[in-house]
Formats: C-alpha cells, structure tokens, sequence
C-alpha cells in the first residue's frame, strides 16, 4: 500500500456526508483537502488522485455516514 494511503486509527482519509435526496452529489471530506461535491465518477477519481493505491472498500479509509456507494438519482437535463 502506498504511504499516502494509510490512514491513522479512527481517522479516515476520506469521509462521505449523509445521503440526501435534493443533489445529485454528496459531500465527501478529502483528509487534507475540505469538503466537495461529487458524483461516483468524481469521487473515485479524486480519491485516486489524492490517494494513490487507497482501497476504497476500506471502512479504516473511507468512512460512510451511510448508504455506502449510493448517490440520489439523477437524470440529464436536470438542475
């Protein structure tokens, strides 16, 4: 595992905000990095970029507020 990667014990590298219903995103806290919106495409992609080699999988690495993996429904054209 790359160094990067590693999360100390109760601190995770990466934190995903409550699942709501009125965004197409979530919220996710990137350890070092704040608090952005994302969408499942976004959110592996940076999380790749900040942390090479993290294994997204991990509850140590990433912590769900809940519903892991699960982002509201969005369809084209919507706001």
């Amino acid at each position: 595992m790359n160094r990067n990667a590693s999360a100390t014990p109760g601190e995770p590298l990466i934190e995903v905000a409550e699942f709501r219903t009125d965004s197409r995103y979530r919220l996710a806290h990137f350890k070092g990095h704040g608090w952005e919106p994302v969408d499942p495409q976004e959110f592996k992609a940076e999380a790749m970029r900040l942390f090479p080699g993290i294994d997204l999988e991990d509850p140590r690495q990433v912590h769900w507020e809940d519903r892991p993996w699960e982002w509201p429904a969005w369809h084209p054209g919507e706001a």
